[in-house]
């Protein structure tokens, strides 16, 4: 089945979260579904696991929430000691069952699964080449699957146990945008992140093994250590009863860190750690930052749940106005409700949120959110609150206006779609409601990740993609095959502001998440 967008969640969508252990003690099946769990808020289309017990690999994905897909009955039967795990947001490839992850391959002897975080931005380049016809594979997940298999097929060493090694290390050096990886065979974990760590990835270990995951929080969950993030452009192999082993199968000259910033805005948990960092306390000072940015006299602070609260915490603290809630959210609101009237799309936003009049009526509010896109749910969360009394409402929000979209797994809507890419910050004002609007000064957010000079990619904020883009590319650029590579004759160079018209129009960006 697709999952309709939720009309009510203009919120951006992460791609994916992945997840891979080896262990010979405990059940892997259920670490991974515990790993998993953590990861759900990186992808709630659909889940996925791969299992080994040294033989065979055995998978199980379906549409849905983790809780949704397994259960006892589920992980009975899926015995091994290596097993990945996935939970996906579609950004290129529809949201089908046959698009749910991980990917399996059986090739000769060779059995493989893989799971991607992330998106290709050379997806129909490397389909031509390898004279994919529209249909043959769809996603850029697949597509990647196929290419490893096509070099499994054809070398010489069948028999060889580093054949997927050896094939994974020949297709990688070809691939281009953002990836983040899990793959396995019979007796090997890797998790690969491309050159620009543009999606996040760690190492954890356990007593008796070794945990690759999206986010740390999933290895905090499985008792694991985190010993480090997998470096930008690294191969991690993991194996029964040995070190970590690294391979970097990129050139040099490819290796920039840049890990998107809108992970430590909104995508990570607040309880990650990313570049050494803790997500909640950068929020929190991102708070911090907007109150000296953007002073204004008020009565309370209030978050905007989730994410907005650190920041929300952080900005009455350094304002010294007292930090207050104003909205509960209802956390059991599906994906999937659609509205049929205006009226019934009106009332989605108080589906998931509910004013505390008590503590709005007649006060001066400022309100902290971590993003506007679409501005919808800003739009709602206003006028609930004018309506219950608020005399004014300050808006604050912990990311610079977003005005482009993103091409490295994040599902932002195309620029037409983007709020501040067709309005002034006046316009938005205006277009919410509220009395007065500040987004975040793009260097006050590098710095309150406490790693500024680590290197980030911020294209969805400054139209600076540090990885070459395809302006025809779709989140169905492998279905609907009506692109090919000859008739891609414009691309965004690296590092190039996109949005002149010479490059890239507003009007003909693509959503591709």
């Amino acid at each position: 089945m697709d999952v309709v967008r939720d009309p009510f969640d203009d919120s951006p969508k992460e791609a994916c979260g992945v997840f891979g252990v080896i262990d010979r003690t405990d059940p892997v099946a259920h670490l991974t579904y515990l790993g998993l769990y953590a990861l759900q808020h990186r992808g709630q289309e659909s889940a996925g696991m791969a299992v080994s017990d040294g033989d065979y690999v055995t998978v199980v994905r379906d549409m849905g929430l983790v809780s949704n897909v397994f259960d006892d009955r589920t992980l009975a039967p899926l015995t091994g000691h290596l097993a990945i795990g996935h939970t996906r947001y579609s950004t290129t490839g529809s949201s089908t069952w046959g698009n749910a992850q991980p990917v399996y391959r059986n090739v000769g002897d060779h059995q493989f699964a893989l799971g991607h975080n992330g998106n290709l931005t050379n997806t129909a380049e490397l389909a031509d080449e390898h004279g994919m016809l529209p249909g043959t594979v769809s996603s850029d997940s697949d597509l990647v699957a196929e290419l490893i298999g096509h070099e499994l097929a054809v070398a010489a060493d069948h028999d060889n146990p580093d054949a997927l090694e050896h094939a994974l290390l020949a297709v990688l050096p070809r691939l281009e945008g953002a990836f983040s990886f899990v793959l396995m065979d019979t007796h090997r974990v890797y998790g690969v992140r491309d050159p620009n760590g543009l999606r996040p990835l760690c190492l954890g270990r356990r007593d008796n093994g070794w945990v690759v995951a999206s986010e740390s929080p999933a290895l905090d969950i499985v008792g694991a250590e985190m010993i480090r993030e997998v470096g930008a452009g690294e191969v991690v192999a993991l194996e029964a009863g040995a070190t970590p082993r690294s391979v970097w199968p990129f050139a040099p000259e490819r290796i920039d860190p840049t890990l998107c910033l809108f992970e430590f805005v909104y995508f990570a948990r607040p309880d990650a750690r990313l570049y050494g960092q803790s997500v909640h306390h950068a929020r929190v000072r991102q708070g911090e930052a907007l109150a000296a940015q953007a002073p204004v006299e008020a009565d309370m602070v209030m978050g905007v749940p989730e994410s907005g609260v650190p920041a929300a915490e952080g900005y009455a603290r350094a304002s010294g106005i007292p930090f207050g809630q104003g909205l509960v959210k209802n956390r059991y609101i599906g994906r999937t409700f659609i509205a049929p009237t205006q009226e019934m799309r009106a009332l989605g936003v108080r589906m998931k949120f509910n004013p505390l009049r008590d503590n709005i009526e007649g006060r001066r509010i400022v309100v902290v959110d971590d993003s506007i896109v679409r501005g919808t749910t800003q739009q709602q969360i206003v006028r609930m609150l004018r309506e219950s009394g608020a005399r004014e409402v300050h808006l604050r929000v912990t990311s610079p206006p977003v005005k482009w979209p993103c091409f490295y797994g994040m599902d932002f809507g195309d620029s037409k779609e983007l709020l501040a890419s067709n309005m002034s910050v006046e316009e938005i004002r205006d277009h919410l409601g509220v009395d007065s609007i500040a987004f975040i000064e793009i260097d006050r957010l590098r710095a309150s990740t406490g790693a500024a000079e680590a290197g980030f990619c911020d294209a969805c904020f400054t139209g600076a993609y540090p990885v070459e883009v395809p302006v025809e590319l779709t989140k169905g650029v492998l279905e609907d095959g009506t692109v090919t590579h000859d008739e891609r004759t414009t691309s965004v160079a690296a590092g190039a502001v996109l949005g002149q018209p010479s490059l890239l129009p507003a009007d003909d960006a693509r959503r591709t998440g």
